[in-house]
C-alpha cells in the first residue's frame, strides 16, 4: 500500500501534488488529536465520530439512528466546535414548516426614508453542521425543504436563490424504538444520505466512566484543530485518493449484487430483499473508501476501506421482506453475508 511517506506522483491534473500531501498528512495527525479531544466530551462512540468525518470529507450527509439519551446532539456540537464550524440543530415536530428551516421573508422599514421593503431572515440551515433532531416526525413538505437544500446547496424564496454555506454537513436522527405518529422517510429520499450510522449503548466500562465523569465537575472548552479551509481542501483531497480498477469493479459487484430482481444475484439476496441499492451507492462506497483510506494515511484505496463503508452506504438502502423479518435478520446481517460471497478479482 501507498502510504503518505511514500513518493508522489507528478502533479498533474486529478492527481495527487506536495500540497495536498502536506494537508493528508495533517489530516491523520489530526484525526488522533480530534479523536483524543472529543474523548474529554464523549466517551466511546469511536466509530461515529470516525464515520461523521468520514461523509464531511467527502461531502455527503449521515442519518443517525439510536435511542434517546445516547449524547448525539453533544457529539455533533463538539465536532462543530473542534472544526471551527457553525451548528445548527432543528428539533422536527409535526407543525414545522419549511419557512422554519430556510427563513422567512419580512416587511422591514428604513431608517430615516421610512421605505418599506421585504428583507430575507434567514433559518437555522444557513450553517456548516445542520442537525435535524428526529427528522421523521416532520411531515413531507417539510422534509422535502431539508433534503433539497442537502442536494442542491442553495436555498429559493421568492424567485431568489441563497447559497449555502461550505461545508455543509446535515446530521438527521431518528428514534428507533419509538414510530407512532411518525413521517417515515421514502426510500427514495434515505438515498440522498450518504451514511446510515447505528448509535449504539455504550459498554459497562464506558457507562461507569459516563455516570461518574457527568455528575462531577464541568470540562474545559474543546480546543479547535481544523478551521473551514482546511476542510475544504480536504474534501478537494479525497476525490484525488487514488483507486485500482479491480477495487471499483469490487464495490460496483457488491451493489449490484443486493439487486434481487438481477439473475446474478445470491439465493439469500432473493430471498430476504424486495429492493437493492442504486448507482447512487456505488459513488458513496468509493468516495467513503477514499476518505478513510486518507484517515488511516494512505492514498490509495484497497478492498478493506470498501468492506468498512459498506455497512454505514448500504444499511439504509437495502428493502427487507418478510422472510428477514421472519428469520430475524437485519440489513447488517444481509451486508456480513453479501461481503463474505462477493468475489475480489
Amino acid at each position: 500500500m501507498a502510504r503518505l511517506t511514500d513518493a508522489a506522483p507528478a502533479p498533474t491534473t486529478g492527481q495527487i501534488d506536495d500540497k495536498d500531501l502536506k494537508a493528508a498528512e495533517q489530516l491523520t495527525q489530526v484525526y488522533g488529536k480530534l479523536t483524543e479531544e472529543l474523548s474529554r466530551a464523549i466517551v466511546g462512540q469511536s466509530e461515529v465520530l470516525k464515520q461523521v468525518l468520514l461523509a464531511l470529507f467527502c461531502q455527503g450527509h449521515c442519518l443517525l439512528e439510536g435511542v434517546p439519551g445516547l449524547a448525539k446532539t453533544l457529539m455533533i456540537s463538539s465536532i462543530a466546535d473542534l472544526l471551527s464550524l457553525k451548528f445548527s440543530r432543528i428539533q422536527f415536530t409535526p407543525d414545522l414548516m419549511p419557512s422554519d428551516i430556510t427563513g422567512n421573508e419580512i416587511l422591514d422599514e428604513e431608517e430615516g426614508t421610512g421605505r418599506r421593503r421585504m428583507r430575507f431572515i434567514r433559518g437555522p440551515i444557513f450553517g456548516n453542521i445542520i442537525l435535524g433532531d428526529e427528522i421523521n416526525r416532520t411531515p413531507p413538505k417539510t422534509q422535502a425543504a431539508l433534503l433539497q437544500a442537502m442536494q442542491e446547496y442553495q436555498v429559493t424564496t421568492a424567485g431568489e436563490t441563497f447559497q449555502l454555506d461550505k461545508p455543509f454537513l446535515v446530521l438527521g436522527t431518528q428514534n428507533p424504538i419509538e414510530q407512532e405518529g411518525t413521517y417515515p422517510l421514502p426510500e427514495a429520499q434515505l438515498d440522498r444520505f450518504m451514511f446510515k450510522i447505528q448509535v449504539e449503548y455504550p459498554s459497562f466500562e464506558e457507562e461507569l466512566h459516563i455516570a461518574e465523569t457527568t455528575t462531577a465537575a464541568g470540562f474545559s472548552e474543546l480546543q479547535s484543530l481544523l478551521d473551514t479551509e482546511d476542510i475544504l481542501h480536504l474534501q478537494q483531497v479525497v476525490r484525488k485518493v487514488l483507486i485500482g480498477r479491480s477495487v471499483s469493479a469490487y464495490a460496483v459487484r457488491l451493489v449490484r449484487a443486493t439487486r434481487p430482481k438481477t439473475d446474478d444475484a445470491p439465493d439469500f439476496i432473493k430471498k430476504y430483499l424486495t429492493w437493492g441499492a442504486g448507482p447512487r451507492a456505488c459513488q458513496s462506497l468509493l468516495l467513503g473508501a477514499k476518505a478513510n483510506a486518507l484517515l488511516d494515511g494512505r492514498v490509495n484505496v484497497s478492498i478493506e476501506d470498501i468492506r468498512y463503508v459498506a455497512y454505514p452506504v448500504l444499511r439504509h438502502r437495502l428493502v427487507t421482506g418478510f422472510s428477514a423479518e421472519s428469520d430475524g435478520l437485519t440489513t447488517d446481517n444481509i451486508i456480513e453475508k453479501l461481503i463474505d460471497v462477493t468475489r475480489e478479482d
